[in-house]
């Protein structure tokens, strides 16, 4: 009879499967973060172009002397 937590299978003592958690694998989490740039570098975070503030244009003020 094989311990607390084990089982038999075939005249070898296993462990017995845990129970099902949801966990998200590291190349999941990888994807996801790719994902969330390459959102950001097609579509940008909000970024408008109306909150940009207009650069100052220089004018003339006086003809160079000669």
């Amino acid at each position: 009879m094989p311990p607390q937590g084990f089982h038999a299978v075939r005249g070898h003592i296993r462990r017995n499967p845990r129970p099902a958690s949801k966990k998200m694998s590291g190349w999941t989490i990888a994807a996801l973060i790719g994902g969330v740039w390459l959102w950001g570098q097609v579509f940008g975070f909000g970024e408008s172009k109306a909150e940009q503030t207009p650069s100052p244009k220089p004018s003339v003020s006086a003809p160079a002397a000669r």
